[in-house]
């Protein structure tokens, strides 16, 4: 093979018992990759870690020309507000069309528009905008109409129970469960490929959101049960920018902490954040309450290095810990059930169990066990590093602390798979926003989705550098996080974190392996 073609993808699909797979990252990239992995790797372990100093960021709204611009939209409401109409009329429409529309999972505006136009989209999001897509979310839109019966102002007392969240469902293990069911049921299930049962789901939560808000405290749907709101705030670590104080003197001195509790006018931080103690965004939800309910104007997006809370400023918790391995291992196991692979994998245990049918027997068992190998390869490199550090860390406060180098790990591969997936699978989206509930359309030919898939969106090269860059961003990200959270928790001696540097490197190649191999398209 000569070195032009170990950079170059077959220049259209495979076929493979009769299904059809996308080209994987071309061995020349792979081979690139994995210089540059080893090069981070040893840049990490060798080079001394630089103090960071305490840093508020840098304030937009004093920027010339357009500062005034970008304080003008955080003070005004009715911003939202339109952007929450327009993405409560795209639910509708969505909901419509999976109910009403086509069985057809490729001409459904329910299944191509939820599972690889939004997911993918409010993935990117999170690194430009950080939690901002939870303050436009249909799901929370309706249900504050709803119970609240107020567009965007604070609503009357009475309008909910306003009951303490049960401390068992504290946390986030239910968004934890929450997440692995759903995972179950989109990949074993075949809710990807169902409308009927994506614009169910999708009422499901707007209904969890309601009665959540109608019986508990604030928004507790958010905060605690939200599988997506959840994710959208761990990834959210990462992002450069976040709403914080100008100055923090200000919030100190602060006594009526508007923030929190709002105005007459000014709904309550919806998760019970007081702005002058924040220093992560896991549950700020971009709402903008504190932002206009501040008398003293103290409150403003700011910009920021990527992953500073991941590296520096993020408490470690056991929940929010094992939420971050669970996205990784979730994360992983999309990419393998599109390799044949896993195919193979689960028609074997078939036939061992005696299942047949759907096969959702042994899909269970075999999500079961692929997706016990991150957590335990983890754990154990955990158990190594703190049988090597004998100052009284203890076991737990490793994990959670080291669990942050899990977040850019998943972030980096989460947005090079989804990429193959707008490569290939977005053609007809016009013809369905004109056409949502695709009345009259005549079934895909083979021939067409020949025809979509040898014409993809992206040139192979463009495809193929940024699967390659988003990785090699996200191991650069981890390298960071592993640099400065070893050096916290191994009192400078961060040499003694080198397991998790193993674990690091395990979880890349195989993600440079599953992006190398051919994937199978989730609309056949």
């Amino acid at each position: 093979m000569s070195l032009t073609e170990s950079f170059t993808a077959p220049a259209s699909c495979l076929v493979s018992g009769g299904n059809m797979l996308m080209p994987g990252l071309p061995s020349g990239w792979v081979v690139v990759a994995v210089i540059a992995i080893l090069a981070l790797t040893l840049w990490a372990f060798f080079l001394p870690v630089a103090e960071r100093t305490a840093s508020h960021g840098i304030d937009p709204t004093r920027w010339p020309l357009v500062g005034t611009s970008i304080a003008w939209l955080g003070h005004t409401p009715w911003i939202l507000v339109g952007l929450r109409l327009l993405t409560v009329w795209l639910f509708l429409v969505i909901v419509a069309a999976g109910l009403f529309g086509t069985p057809m999972p490729r001409q459904n505006a329910a299944t191509l528009l939820t599972w690889n136009l939004w997911w993918s989209g409010v993935i990117v999001s999170v690194f430009f905008l950080g939690s901002a897509w939870c303050a436009i979310c249909p799901w929370d839109a309706l249900a504050t109409w709803l119970v609240q019966r107020r567009l965007w102002r604070r609503a009357p007392p009475g309008n909910s129970l306003d009951l303490p969240v049960p401390k068992m469902l504290r946390g986030v293990w239910v968004a934890t469960l929450a997440f692995v069911f759903l995972s179950w049921l989109e990949l074993g299930y075949g809710l990807t490929v169902d409308p009927y049962a994506t614009a169910m789901l999708a009422l499901l939560m707007v209904l969890m959101a309601t009665l959540s808000l109608a019986i508990f405290q604030k928004k507790a749907f958010c905060r605690h049960f939200c599988p997506v709101g959840r994710t959208i705030g761990a990834y959210s670590q990462l992002a450069p920018v976040s709403l914080r104080p100008r100055q923090r003197a200000v919030c100190e001195e602060c006594e009526t902490l508007e923030c929190y509790h709002g105005t007459e006018q000014i709904p309550p931080c919806p998760t019970s954040l007081v702005m002058g103690r924040l220093k992560q965004n896991t549950y700020c939800l971009s709402c903008g309450h504190c932002t206009l309910a501040c008398p003293h104007d103290n409150v403003s997006w700011r910009l920021r290095p990527p992953s500073r809370e991941a590296m520096l400023d993020a408490r470690p918790h056991w929940d929010e810990a094992w939420f971050m391995l669970v996205l990784l291992t979730i994360t992983l196991f999309h990419g393998f059930t599109m390799l044949d692979v896993w195919e193979n994998m689960v028609r074997q245990t078939a036939v061992w169990l005696g299942d047949s049918g759907r096969l959702i027997a042994s899909f269970t068992l075999c999500m079961a066990l692929v997706c016990l190998l991150p957590p335990a390869f983890f754990a154990l490199m955990v158990k190594l590093s703190h049988g090597l550090f004998q100052r009284g860390t203890g076991y737990s406060d490793l994990f959670s602390g080291l669990a942050f180098l899990t977040l850019p790990l998943a972030f980096g591969y989460h947005l090079a798979h989804n990429l193959m997936h707008l490569n290939t699978e977005t053609h007809g989206i016009g013809q369905l926003l004109s056409n949502p509930l695709s009345r009259e359309i005549a079934p895909l030919s083979g021939k067409t989705i020949q025809d979509w898939m040898d014409h993809p969106l992206f040139d192979p090269f463009v495809l193929h550098f940024s699967q390659m860059s988003l990785m090699l961003f996200g191991y650069w990200l981890a390298m960071l996080v592993w640099r400065h959270r070893a050096r916290h928790l191994f009192s400078d001696n961060r040499v003694q974190g080198w397991p998790l540097l193993v674990f690091s490197l395990g979880i890349s190649g195989v993600e440079l392996w599953m992006l190398s191999q051919p994937m199978l398209m989730r609309f056949q």
